[in-house]
């Protein structure tokens, strides 16, 4: 059991469309079992039903949904994105498309779980919809209760009601609502189905290269922002390194302070290796006001997608630095 759940994890750890779906189940859980313990009372008041009905029918989907939109990675993706400047890199409108239809996907499912759970199970559907339904279809309507009739409708989703006491007229009347609900939950989930099936079938009709390099784009923005989000916490631990051995060393009068990573402690083989992957990482950015620049550049001019004008680049840079030679290229 517990290898099983590794792989399970390990499948949900690879990577963020994985971790996208499974939080999407998650949500979905989350809402079947919250709609099995909540406790449906409608008010039987004209005034009422409808409201409350339609408020437990649509107020948590819309919950849901903003849960699923503000946990997927997608959205930020998306938003950073949207509201970046130009720079050097220009803007995919499809890219775009598919980081929204991938994110509203995900984040539909949880609230469509809650509608049909809603529908199939008709409570909320007669409590809103009881009022509707023209008595004179059903027999045994109790007339002598001195209620209007309207109030009459309106207490039908209360069974336990006393002016339905030995009457099969709220019976009635609850199937014949609820058979509505249903049908209309089972005409969507097979909607639902039937559209997924049938855009299943025709995706291979339409230009399927055009759909792998929209994916593969919108791949790319989400592993590029990872990837420098791993390289600003690799910069900043060296820089906030450099920071506290220099203070340490600043303050030191008499008493010698030994780090665990001063040249006091570790061979001079280790300290020169150290200090090269040290220098490659901070790569001569050492000040406040040069990580601020480096940090609004990065935001405000993106580099150029190809690859050839910054390995070019990087050779000017190393033919420039005193002492580096750059590797030969083939």
């Amino acid at each position: 059991l517990m290898d099983r759940l590794k792989l399970v994890l390990q499948y949900f750890q690879s990577n963020s469309e994985s971790i996208s779906n499974g939080i999407c189940i998650i949500l979905s859980l989350i809402s079947v079992k919250l709609y099995t313990s909540f406790d449906f009372n409608c008010p039987c008041l004209p005034q009422y039903n409808k409201m409350y009905a339609l408020g437990v029918m649509l107020v948590p989907p819309v919950i849901l949904l903003l849960l699923g939109v503000l946990v997927s990675r997608h959205t930020g993706v998306l938003m950073e994105e949207w509201v970046r400047p130009l720079g050097n890199r220009t803007k995919n409108p499809a890219v775009r498309k598919f980081l929204l239809s991938s994110m509203l996907q995900r984040a539909l499912l949880a609230p469509m779980v809650w509608i049909l759970m809603t529908l199939l199970d008709g409570k909320c559907f007669i409590c809103a919809f009881s009022m509707n339904v023209n008595p004179k279809y059903f027999t045994g309507i109790p007339n002598s209760t001195g209620l209007e009739l309207i109030k009459i409708m309106a207490k039908v989703p209360c069974k336990e009601d006393a002016i339905f006491k030995n009457s099969s007229f709220r019976k009635a009347v609850s199937r014949y609502v609820r058979c509505y609900s249903q049908a209309i939950g089972w005409s969507i989930l097979l909607f639902f189905i039937f559209l997924g099936a049938v855009g299943r079938v025709l995706k291979p009709c339409f230009n399927h290269a055009t759909f792998l390099q929209t994916r593969y784009w919108s791949n790319y923005l989400d592993i590029e922002q990872k990837l420098f989000d791993e390289t600003c916490v690799l910069h900043a631990r060296d820089f906030a390194r450099k920071c506290v051995v220099q203070f340490f060393e600043s303050m030191r009068e008499d008493v010698t302070v030994r780090m665990p990573l001063s040249n006091a402690l570790r061979p001079s083989s280790i300290h020169n290796e150290h200090e090269e992957e040290e220098e490659e990482r901070l790569h001569g950015i050492t000040r406040q006001d040069q990580v601020d620049h480096l940090l609004q550049t990065w935001y405000e001019c993106k580099p150029e997608l190809d690859l050839c004008i910054m390995l070019d680049s990087e050779q000017f840079k190393l033919w420039t630095m005193p002492g580096k030679k750059p590797h030969p290229t083939i």
